[in-house]
């Protein structure tokens, strides 16, 4: 049996990101009985106000690298005990990775991190998953409207476009329609050509892939978490029943799935690569052949993985005991009756599954029917919470009902 509470000599833990991703794995591991504290460039992530540990202020490793690396080696220096270093972000991902050298005296953090950098972006992890064999879709690198033009000659419709990290078009100029998104589809070769143009305003590379066809049921989510030896420690496997917005974007709720075809294959894959520590992969079931084709791999903990500690698999800590050096027994997930909701993703984008016809009244109260749990909804946590149920409303009945809950000047 693995221990389910940390003893009081244990290290403490850093959590790389501040975004609501950051705080359930904080809340999950502080519920473990851990000392828990965080860091984020941006004062305006959600972290800032939650009430599972104390977040602090860091430059940008982006656009201060120097600096990020001082903070974090006196960050460490503060520290009772040498700190576990777990990321939730693909930004402090790649900066731990590019400073590995230097903070592994400080931290202790998964010995493959610099694997986890390189599939992180999305020119690597394609091209890896097909040299191991794992199915994807037809998918090529492209910088120019020329590399395009050769994809779009074999290419079959529709195709998608998206940036090689997120972070690289929310970082488009204000007002860009780009701004934010990540990922816009092409239904004929002309979209995907007015696509790209406006994509090389400020971003000459990006990623372009034929679509994946099927509704979003269709889409897989393998968690998991993998020891330093590199056996796997625990995983389970969701089913995304809606996704913000409809079709290509984030799940927004899911429920725990029995798939052993798709376990097989994607534990087959990690072990291939060697990996260790937390990874989530995204699939989808193809409607054509009934192949599952990878959409895309998170190697760090994700939002999704907030789900698996319901399901028996607590990736965040199962990590964190392998990385102290504890001899961890593997689990797998015990309840597959269950779903998980993404609260400020769901109730925006229900009015577009009901106006397609694929959402029926009683579908949608099974989604919340208990046993149920919520991603950003927490009593106990609740200033993150209510900024979140603004942030809700602002986007289901927009300015003027906000008026009424900001005081003005």
């Amino acid at each position: 049996m693995n221990p389910t509470k940390a003893q009081p000599e244990w290290p403490p833990v850093v959590v790389g990101g501040a975004f609501q991703t950051g705080i359930m794995l904080m809340k999950h591991l502080v519920r473990a009985g851990l000392e828990v504290c965080a860091f984020d460039s941006n004062p305006r992530r959600p972290g800032f106000h939650t009430r599972y540990g104390k977040v602090f202020l860091c430059p940008n490793p982006d656009e201060q690298p120097d600096e990020w690396l001082r903070f974090m080696l006196d960050l460490a220096k503060g520290m009772r005990r040498k700190p576990v270093l777990i990321p939730t972000s693909d930004q402090f991902l790649a900066s731990i990775a590019k400073f590995a050298g230097q903070l592994r005296e400080h931290f202790i953090f998964t010995p493959s991190i610099s694997l986890q950098a390189e599939i992180g972006t999305k020119d690597n992890q394609y091209e890896i998953a097909e040299r191991h064999g794992f199915p994807t879709p037809r998918t090529r690198l492209i910088g120019s409207p020329e590399s395009l033009e050769e994809f779009m000659a074999g290419a079959r419709f529709p195709c998608l476009l998206k940036p090689l990290s997120a972070r690289l078009w929310a970082a488009a100029p204000p007002g860009h329609p780009l701004r934010f998104k990540k990922i816009v589809v092409g239904q004929t070769a002309a979209e995907l050509a007015a696509c790209y143009a406006l994509a090389r305003e400020f971003d000459l590379q990006a990623v372009v892939q034929e679509v994946i066809t099927g509704p979003d049921t269709a889409k897989l989510v393998y968690l998991s978490c993998y020891g330093r030896g590199g056996e796997r420690l625990g995983s389970c496997i969701l089913r995304e029943l809606r996704t913000d917005p409809m079709d290509f974007g984030s799940a927004s709720v899911t429920e725990p799935r029995e798939a052993p075809d798709v376990d097989a294959l994607c534990d087959d894959f990690l072990k291939s690569l060697s990996y260790t520590g937390l990874c989530e992969l995204e699939l989808k079931r193809d409607s054509r052949d009934g192949q599952v084709r990878l959409i895309e791999i998170n190697p760090r903990y994700s939002g999704t993985a907030d789900a698996a500690p319901y399901a028996g698999v607590n990736l965040g800590w199962l990590h964190y005991l392998d990385l102290i050096g504890q001899d961890v027994e593997p689990v797998r997930q015990n309840s597959h009756d269950y779903r998980h909701v993404v609260l400020q993703r769901d109730l925006p984008t229900l009015g577009s599954y009901r106006k397609a016809g694929l959402l029926s009244w009683k579908e949608l109260r099974r989604s919340y029917r208990p046993p149920v749990y919520f991603f950003d909804l927490d009593v106990y946590d609740w200033q993150v919470t209510a900024r979140t149920m603004l942030g809700v409303g602002w986007k289901l009945f927009g300015r003027p009902w906000m008026r009424r809950f900001i005081p003005k000047g």
